[in-house]
């Protein structure tokens, strides 16, 4: 019985890691939590981003448990907000070979800007940034196929709980060491930096586009 009841466990945690994780990715996020949190001190960066980590933790949970039910009491379906969550990853992926190439300037030390952002953590950091509608969409539908069988549902809670915090501290890492990954990433390629990535997109966008 004890070894149904682990295999489920693994099963479960690897299947929602494997989802959460690759719709959330944290590493390709961290490019855009550092621009908007260049302002800011190293020290004032890993706080902000275990803030955002806290609350990306918060949300998972509550989508994987509860969240169809809130869901069916707004009387929201999840094909609509699976059709929301991919209206914002477009919306956002349109946006970024439009915006303007940042500045090349050094990472502040000062604390001026330290609380205008720590109050964004929750709004536009955790969300709609990190854990956006398209991962409330797939944590809702996780969390949709709960068991009834009492062994069953143990297992799946305790899996649940550790993909959380397995993503949530995968985040915190990311969003922390996000400062060191321009230089990192310009070393290996500079079309992986983030200038290198948007001048490719536009690039892909100018061929596209009809003449």
């Amino acid at each position: 019985m004890s070894g149904l009841v682990a295999s489920r466990l693994i099963s479960e945690f690897l299947f929602a890691f494997g989802a959460l994780f690759a719709i959330i990715n944290p590493v390709g996020l961290a490019f855009v939590f550092l621009d908007k949190t260049k302002s800011l001190s190293e020290r004032e960066r890993a706080s902000v981003a275990f803030r955002v980590a806290l609350y990306c933790f918060a949300v998972l949970l509550v989508s994987l448990f509860i969240g169809s039910q809130i869901l069916n009491f707004f009387g929201i379906s999840i094909p609509a907000l699976r059709i929301a969550g991919g209206l914002v990853v477009a919306a956002s992926g349109w946006a970024m070979p439009h915006a303007p190439p940042p500045a090349h300037d050094t990472h502040a030390t000062s604390t001026g800007n330290f609380e205008a952002v720590r109050q964004m953590a929750f709004f536009p950091l955790t969300i709609p940034l990190t854990t956006g509608p398209g991962t409330i969409a797939t944590a809702i539908a996780i969390g949709a196929n709960r068991p009834n069988d009492l062994d069953e549902l143990f297992s799946t809670t305790v899996a649940w709980f550790a993909v959380s915090f397995v993503v949530t501290v995968a985040i915190y890492l990311a969003y922390k060491r996000s400062g060191t990954m321009p230089a990192w990433s310009a070393r290996k390629s500079p079309a992986s930096s983030p200038e290198g990535v948007v001048e490719v997109a536009r690039s892909v966008l100018e061929v596209a586009s009809p003449s």
